[in-house]
């Protein structure tokens, strides 16, 4: 029985090992169209402000 037990921590690891695999390769692309939309006013301000600040 002792063996056993010693068998199923491997088993137990494996199982964990593959469902922490599949949550860490999971799609996380839903969110990048805002943010990336986000970035580019972000990028469009600072780019004014500096050719505003250049002509002074």
């Amino acid at each position: 029985m002792a063996a056993l037990a010693w068998l199923l921590i491997p088993l137990f690891a494996a199982v964990g090992a593959a469902i922490w695999g599949s949550w860490a390769a999971r799609n996380r692309t839903t969110g990048d169209v805002a943010e990336l939309a986000g970035y580019e006013k972000f990028r469009d301000a600072m780019q004014k402000s500096h050719s505003d600040s250049d002509a002074a």
